[in-house]
């Protein structure tokens, strides 16, 4: 159940007209009174065929009328709304359990606190089955305000509490953190222009895409104004910015002017103040595009950044600032899914923006982040967007995989920390990360298969698998994709890595008790990690095992005495033909 608290302004009549008439598209049937403050000869327009619209305003209105013949100074902004809708699938309530509902409202909300009787004049008034509008006036009988601060939280706890009391869908307690929903007037307007989204849910996306993009928020002005977003700044007498506002181009008022939305009222971490502490807070360094020479793509860099996210959730949870530190690492975690959907290929760039669209939930929460602590995944995120051109497909695949862990983990931590809300969208983003990961695995599983080893290789292989894993063993053996698993392998080994050795680093960085398909998750772990070669010591191991004679076996990972150690041998002269 959502109730939704507005202020109306003061025009009681005018909201009344809506209430009681067809509403915007005839949907509005048999608008009737459910609950009143008092319903004794209380008159009822839908109902009574002599009461007026007129005659019930100027009924709640008194009390105003009062307040402002006495006082001089007029209450201009009386007129409290509260729509209070029921889930799509809950049952049906009648007329007697919507106006119990709406006591409990406006009891919470302090309209009418219980035992009160000098509290706010107010109805509530059903004209469809799932939902009902309370309309007070904001002046109590004693011609004192009510005191409203926080009415949101006290009537959003007296709507879980409805919901279990009335066997109704039960809802997530809100924390203030999330966006404002879109209004009735904005839904219809972006009907009415073609627009798919209303202007602050388009704004948000834009402005979101941005920050990846820049090191300050001047550079993100800039940015969002070469994007052909409208901007205006707020500067102080000495230039420097002090707030923006930002307005989507033909989104304009009756009088043709463009309308500006601050955006802090956009989305909470979107405020001026918030946007610099994050965008300011990696250490200044060589700009990303001298790091085009290095060995190491920005692909790879942050997947080699994403492997100490684990690390840093966990640890930086406990102590002193603990929590601030791992929120931190959260909201970059939410830059760097942003900045891989847009340089990752075309057709596989759908579920990657719908992943960061949906993660953004995640990014925020009660807990202030400490945005220093998130430097090395903010500058991989960076480095995508600057210098990333497109990635082979083994990069690119082992990217998202990290990602999905990452955003399994940032779950797992809201969950712990009773963040309900940030914790159903890490989930929803996890289902739209693993199905870009399944796409881009798709294509290099293909050409591992092709070269798979042969089957004497193969049984090798399984048992390092079998000595590295064994608890996953029989599950990574089944799993349709061990013939490319053991080709990724043969290759690493080819470069001088053990196999036994990167199975046990992989399922160290990927815990595959929760994997549906463990062996893809080996494989995109184990194709990043072994696409080095490997140290020194072991290549110089690997050179002196090419070159042994046919008779001499390779050293094995178990006990000399296994009867493994011929299987080795064989599979190594097998591999040399």
């Amino acid at each position: 159940m959502i109730a939704a608290i507005k202020r109306a302004g003061s025009n009681t009549r005018g909201l009344l007209a809506y209430l009681y008439g067809p509403g915007r598209q005839d949907e509005h049937l048999d608008p009737h009174l459910v609950a009143a403050f008092a319903m004794l000869a209380m008159p009822d327009p839908g109902r009574d065929e002599n009461a007026t619209l007129t005659q019930l305003g100027r009924h709640l209105d008194a009390p105003v009328r009062l307040r402002n013949s006495e006082f001089g100074e007029p209450v201009t902004d009386h007129v409290w709304h509260c729509p209070v809708r029921a889930a799509p699938e809950d049952r049906y309530l009648s007329d007697t359990e919507w106006g119990e509902i709406a006591q409990r409202i406006v009891e919470a909300a302090g309209i009418a606190p219980p035992g009160d009787d000098l509290g706010c004049r107010w109805i509530a008034v059903r004209h469809a089955d799932d939902h009902i509008h309370i309309l007070a006036t904001t002046v109590r009988e004693d011609g004192r305000r009510p005191k409203l601060h926080d009415s949101g939280i006290r009537v959003g706890d007296a709507c879980r509490q409805v919901e279990k009391d009335y066997g109704l869908r039960q809802l997530k307690k809100g924390d203030r953190t999330a966006t404002r929903r879109p209004t009735q007037g904005e839904m219809h307007k972006a009907e009415r222009l073609g627009w798919e989204q209303p202007s602050k849910q388009w704004l948000e996306a834009g402005i979101r895409a941005a920050i990846p993009h820049a090191r300050s928020a001047e550079e993100l002005l800039a940015y969002l104004e070469a994007e052909g977003i409208a901007v205006k700044p707020r500067r102080g007498p000495s230039g420097d910015l002090l707030g923006y506002a930002v307005g989507r181009p033909g989104d304009v008022n009756k009088d043709g002017e463009q309308i500006y939305h601050p955006g802090g009222r956009i989305a909470p971490d979107l405020s001026l103040p918030k946007l610099k502490a994050r965008l300011e807070s990696v250490v200044p360094e060589e700009h990303p595009t001298a790091r085009r020479n290095q060995p190491t793509t920005p692909w790879r860099q942050a997947t080699d950044a994403l492997d100490t996210f684990h690390t840093d959730l966990t640890e930086t949870s406990t102590g002193d600032g603990g929590d601030a530190r791992a929120q931190a690492h959260i909201a970059a975690l939410g830059e760097l899914i942003e900045a891989t959907a847009q340089r990752a290929p075309t057709h596989q760039r759908a579920e990657l923006h719908a992943a960061a669209r949906v993660f953004a939930r995640a990014e925020r929460s009660r807990i202030r982040a400490e945005d220093r602590a998130a430097g090395t995944l903010r500058r991989a995120a960076r480095d995508i967007v600057h210098t990333a051109t497109g990635p082979d497909g083994s990069a690119l695949a082992a990217l998202v995989a990290a990602l999905v862990w990452a955003a399994i983990l940032a779950g797992r931590w809201h969950e712990a920390k009773g963040h309900a809300h940030q914790a159903d969208a890490a989930r929803q983003a996890v289902q739209h990360l693993q199905a870009a990961a399944n796409t881009a695995l798709l294509p290099v599983l293909a050409d591992l298969e092709v070269r798979s080893p042969k089957e004497q290789a193969r049984f090798t292989l399984a048992s390092d698998v079998r000595n590295a894993i064994p608890d996953q063993a029989e599950r990574i053996l089944a799993d349709s994709a061990w013939p490319a698993l053991a080709t990724v392998l043969a290759d690493a080994e080819g470069r001088g890595h053990e196999p036994h050795r990167l199975l046990k680093e992989a399922a160290v960085h990927r815990e595959l008790d929760t994997a549906r398909q463990p062996a893809r998750v080996l494989i995109t772990r184990i194709q990043h990690t072994g696409h080095h070669p490997a140290t020194n010591r072991r290549a110089e191991a690997a050179r002196q095992r090419s070159t042994m004679a046919a008779g001499f076996s390779r050293q094995p990972q178990r006990d000399e005495q296994s009867p493994l150690a011929t299987t080795r041998e064989a599979a190594q002269q097998q591999r040399k033909r």
